[in-house]
């Protein structure tokens, strides 16, 4: 990728954060911190790599994707609304009864959402159904998944794992959204799940480690993930909780609490300052 590219994918990766505020504000619930962590992510895979037609959102042969940390979807809306699935307007009414954006994805709701998800470990599971359909089916989309690293030590994730390796679902990446905190403290403190690169090796995946936040590095690990024949690959990306708004960053506590109305504006004024120095507009 060239900067301009690479710029462009960091503003709407920055908007997508601004959705996020505002939707867990609006809400006076949700997840700010996982979805910050993982905005970069979803942006390079709906702006870059996957083949979706928002005007078409249930295509047949479209790339399929499963928010397997389900909680985290404020910011997965939010690029869903950038790519044009719905009105950015829906942000506002995230959780509120009879809206369409729910607080997990909803796929019988929401243009773009290919699979319910919420419950810790069955979003990837599900994703390897996918990718195993495919196969059977002789279709050439590819199945993508993002998943927390404190999801990460649901057994669940690891029958899945073990699935997809024996099915040699080569059309199946999974991303780890290693951002080091979960609900009630640190990953390390709640049960530790280092080295995780040997375990999903030991699993059967072909492993990449990353810096979640880079463009060129996320390229990279997707463009080898290609090349990979007979075994899933795993994207370990390291990340930071909170990424973006400055006291939210690496703190536990953003895990699952709204922004009030002054950490709001502290939010979106920070979030807008680096669009403006993104554009050239300071």
């Amino acid at each position: 990728m060239d900067s301009s590219e690479i710029k462009q994918l960091q503003i709407l990766a920055t908007k997508a954060r601004m959705g996020a505020i505002l939707g867990t504000f609006c809400a006076k619930s949700g997840h700010p911190g996982g979805s910050l962590s993982a905005a970069d992510i979803f942006t390079y895979l709906y702006f870059k790599e996957m083949n979706v037609d928002p005007k078409n959102p249930k295509w047949e042969d479209r790339d399929r994707f499963v928010l397997s940390k389900g909680h985290c979807c404020p910011s997965l809306y939010a690029v869903l609304a950038l790519k044009g699935y719905f009105e950015w307007d829906e942000l506002s009414k995230l959780r509120h009864v009879g809206a369409m954006l729910q607080g997990h994805p909803d796929m019988k709701g929401t243009p773009g959402i290919d699979m319910s998800t919420g419950s810790l470990g069955q979003g990837i599971s599900a994703a390897c159904g996918m990718a195993l359909s495919a196969k059977i089916s002789n279709k050439s989309y590819r199945v993508y998944s993002v998943l927390g690293d404190g999801e990460v030590e649901e057994g669940q994730v690891w029958e899945a794992a073990m699935f997809a390796a024996h099915n040699k679902l080569d059309n199946l990446v999974i991303f780890v959204d290693q951002n080091g905190l979960q609900i009630d403290g640190t990953v390390d403190e709640v049960a530790g799940i280092e080295p995780l690169d040997k375990k999903f090796e030991s699993f059967g995946f072909e492993v990449f480690k990353i810096d979640g936040h880079d463009f060129n590095q996320i390229e990279d690990a997707l463009n080898k993930a290609r090349e990979v024949k007979g075994k899933p690959v795993a994207i370990l990306a390291k990340t930071v909780k909170g990424k973006g708004v400055s006291f939210m960053e690496n703190q536990v506590g953003w895990h699952g609490t709204a922004p009030n109305k002054e950490q709001y504006e502290q939010a979106t004024a920070e979030l807008q300052a680096e669009i403006d120095r993104l554009e050239g507009n300071c």
